[in-house]
């Protein structure tokens, strides 16, 4: 396939673009392969970019009149809105056509990283910055228990885990194959975190007990292995009671009949069930957020009533009670934990990630956090190019086109509820709210390479190392990084224990409603605190050396009164 056959109006003149919050541009349009290039061709140059891969649905809207075009209404996936009005209606129906096109062609060498080169020498290489071996191993170096193993090896046991996993040093990888085959989609319960304390964090699939509540020896031992003598543990399940027990009869293309741990089977283990929306529910409670945040020409009550009544924070709220709940087995109850949901690549992965945070100090550093994302949620097996292949504006069309393609925004919840730790903790975390935003946008639509594809697997099938460029090493670069940094930043080593009550789960204005509502009096803020920031280092700076030139003085002083001869 070729671009070319895609584009069917590759530039159109006087087009005027309408955005909320910026001034019109009129100018002439121009579609790339990758990019809607909108350029004033005056001498101030007014030029909008937009990726073809942020555009999640379009609207046309033909003119009245017979002779003219229309307007396109672009809906893009960072909930961004802008407008096209174009006046012929053949490039009206042209320009629609090859933004649907692009829009949604799923060919990944196709998409931009694969073409995109970075001017910026890179400092750093992100593909290698946080490799599972290096990650992993400071797991396993401080205890005796644990070991990396490659019983994954070309992904025979699990597509959606890397080659290299951390699994207990007692366990031979004929268990574990025999454990992968007892949980969905091969997900074996694998070590996610390791805390201070010795306590461990477990992930995996369900267990495919089925309905007539199949066993697995293997899985049991694999999991009683984490336990020492006399110990017990948690399984935090983050379905509903009913949900996980209706997932014994389910058998669809991706299972064979799920469910929960039996207590009989796994004695040690103590099950309990917090429940998270995920998928089109999830999806379903982000679009009504974003429709009653884009609906400015409501009165306060009605906002307001559509913000509580899409229940996205209340999704929040139980994502972080969930966290709130595995952190503490860890570190007061000095208990481990497994957890899980249906296929364990979802929710399972928010709540393990995000009770890092929450636990370890270096997990809300620049670095750490780039590493959380890495081992978490990317060589965790995330699906990104299935859940934001859409967003919330495609909602309706999604499980009509590809029933079995869920898109879901579970990454998002987890940046929201990080930003909630940040809000409430704004000192404790080195980066500030762009880093989070950021990190969202790029999720969706990127020149990097980062977030293709939904595996590992998939990725190195892809050659993403070789042929892209990392995000990682974009935000690495010094030039770049110092933006992020939080300057109210001072390292807090001790566990964070954020309040989940109703009036502290804020809705998140930067993300939300950044196409609303001006936030350039917030960046300004920011902006200023740096300022501060930076003078008060260089105060704190002159103090010292004005402390070292006393010293000096005084130690001058006491030597030449020293030196003196007395009458």
């Amino acid at each position: 396939m070729e671009f070319i056959e895609l584009i069917k109006a590759p530039k159109v003149d006087n087009v005027i673009l309408r955005r909320p919050l910026f001034p019109r541009i009129e100018g002439t349009l121009c579609v790339t392969g990758h990019h809607l290039i909108l350029s004033s061709r005056k001498e101030d140059a007014q030029e909008f970019w937009l990726l073809h891969r942020n555009v999640d649905v379009i609207e046309r809207r033909p003119s009245q009149s017979q002779f003219t075009g229309g307007s396109i209404v672009v809906k893009c996936k960072d909930f961004s809105v802008l407008t096209l009005d174009i006046g012929a209606t053949e490039d009206f129906i042209n320009i629609g056509d090859s933004i649907e096109a692009l829009a949604n062609l799923d060919v990944p060498g196709l998409l931009y990283p694969f073409f995109y080169r970075s001017l910026q020498p890179i400092v750093e290489d992100g593909w290698f910055a946080f490799t599972p071996e290096s990650e992993f191993s400071k797991l396993v170096l401080k205890t005796d228990d644990w070991k990396i193993s490659y019983v994954n090896k070309d992904f025979k046991v699990c597509d959606s885990y890397p080659e290299a996993v951390v699994i207990p040093k007692s366990i031979p990888d004929e268990i574990i194959v025999a454990a992968a085959g007892f949980r969905q989609g091969g997900r074996f319960p694998v070590l996610s975190y390791r805390h201070e304390n010795g306590s461990v964090l477990l992930r995996s699939g369900q267990p495919l007990v089925g309905p007539s509540g199949k066993r697995c020896k293997e899985d049991e031992k694999l999991i009683n292995a984490v336990l020492g003598p006399g110990k017990r543990g948690y399984i935090i399940d983050t379905r509903t009671q009913t949900l996980a027990q209706a997932a014994k009869v389910v058998f669809d293309w991706q299972s064979r009949g799920g469910g929960v741990e039996p207590e009989t089977s796994y004695p040690q283990w103590r099950r309990v069930h917090k429940p998270i929306d995920r998928h089109h529910n999830l999806l379903d409670s982000l679009a009504k957020l974003i429709e009653g945040c884009n609906d400015t020409a409501s009165t306060m009550d009605k906002w307001l009533s559509r913000i509580e009544s899409s229940n996205w924070l209340t999704n929040v709220r139980d994502t972080l009670n969930c966290a709130c709940l595995v952190a503490q087995c860890l570190d007061q109850d000095n208990l481990s934990v497994l957890a899980h949901g249906s296929d364990g690549t979802d929710t399972t992965l928010a709540v393990t990630s995000l009770s890092q945070v929450i636990l370890n100090p270096d997990c809300r550093t620049i670095r750490g956090f780039e590493a959380l994302i890495e081992r978490e949620w990317i060589q965790g097996g995330y699906p990104f190019g299935s859940r934001h292949f859409h967003s919330v504006y495609a909602l309706s069309a999604s499980t009509l086109k590809n029933p079995k393609r869920k898109y879901a925004p579970t990454f998002v919840l987890f940046l929201d509820c990080v930003w909630q730790l940040f809000s409430q903790f704004p000192c404790s975390f080195e980066f500030k709210e762009q880093f989070l935003l950021t990190i969202f946008q790029h999720s969706y639509a990127s020149q990097y390479g980062t977030f293709l594809g939904d595996t590992v697997c998939e990725r190195e099938a892809l050659c993403l190392t070789e042929k892209t460029v990392s995000l990682w090493s974009y935000i690495n670069r010094p030039d770049i990084i110092h933006t992020f940094i939080n300057p109210l930043y001072e390292p807090n080593p001790v566990v964070i224990w954020p309040s989940v009550a109703p009036p502290t789960i804020m809705l998140w204005s930067g993300l939300f409603l950044r196409w609303v509502v001006d936030q350039t009096p917030n960046e300004k803020v920011w902006i200023e605190m740096g300022e501060m920031r930076e003078k008060e280092t260089e105060l704190r700076r002159k103090a010292v050396k004005l402390r070292k030139e006393l010293l000096e003085l005084e130690k001058g002083a006491k030597a030449q009164q020293n030196a003196t001869p007395r009458t």
